[in-house]
């Protein structure tokens, strides 16, 4: 059975499964659906086009599917998408994509800590961290397991890999790699994320092919085109994935820091 608060303001147009719990002046608007066992904190608003799936918890001021912060945008039907045990403190901001049709999305399991910000057309995948105050520009594309620590900006359109690291107070302009840790800015990166690769089960074997793929990438010396040719016939597929992530790269990768 649903718990709401009498203050709460649920918009008959509104879908919200059995099982929630809404908070007092809590915001849900028209054309909105929340799954069953989520939880609205007090003065949390659910704005229209927002889709949250089973388990969500929204803490009290978090805002998701505001308007787009793009001076081009045209009103139109664009969503949020949020999948299955997020975590959404306080005052944190999801905003709603730019494009007819098109969605901001998250993943499952994603820690989003307070004050944090997810620009239009942004994708998480799953179990992804951003600390207090982390802020993410439009078109952003965080990997499974990224970790995005305090205070930390990230340019419009960079993809962060998956278990990399971000330190805090980095101002990222470039793709970061999968695995890595990243700091400062202009981000640089400095290392293996071991860490979050032990946690994620990485065994030590892919974690040794992998550091010396890294010294042959950044501290080899070897050209960059030379170092990926070499790299590409590596029988372990996270070495071959920096390949392939490079390869796709439109606006470059972070480098070793000098």
């Amino acid at each position: 059975m649903a718990k709401i608060h009498p203050t709460a303001l649920i918009d008959p147009g509104a879908q919200v499964a059995e099982g929630i719990a809404v908070g007092p002046f809590a915001v849900i608007e028209n054309d909105v659906s929340i799954g069953p066992e989520c939880r609205i904190d007090a003065h949390a608003v659910v704005k229209r086009y927002s889709r949250l799936g089973r388990g969500n918890t929204i803490h009290e001021h978090a805002i998701i599917g505001g308007d787009p912060q793009d001076l081009s945008f045209k009103p139109c039907a664009s969503y949020v998408t949020i999948g299955d045990d997020n975590v959404i403190r306080e005052g944190v901001s999801i905003h709603r994509a730019t494009r007819e049709g098109a969605a901001t999305s998250l993943g499952d399991g994603n820690f989003l800590m307070a004050n944090a910000h997810v620009a239009h057309d942004c994708t998480l995948g799953n179990f992804v961290v951003l600390a207090n105050s982390a802020a993410l520009g439009g078109h952003v594309c965080v990997g499974d397991r990224a970790f995005i620590s305090a205070n930390a900006a990230v340019h419009q359109f960079c993809r962060i890999g998956r278990i990399a690291m971000i330190s805090g107070l980095a101002g990222v302009n470039m793709d970061c790699l999968p695995f890595t840790l990243v700091t400062g800015a202009p981000a640089r990166v400095v290392g293996l994320n071991r860490v979050g690769l032990q946690r994620a089960g990485v065994n030590a074997q892919e974690i040794s092919a992998l550091k010396r793929a890294y010294q042959l990438l950044f501290l080899s010396g070897m050209g960059t085109r030379d170092a990926l040719a070499e790299l590409a016939s590596s029988p372990f597929a996270l070495v071959r994935e920096w390949c392939e992530f490079i390869a796709a790269s439109t606006r470059g990768f972070a480098r070793q820091r000098g």
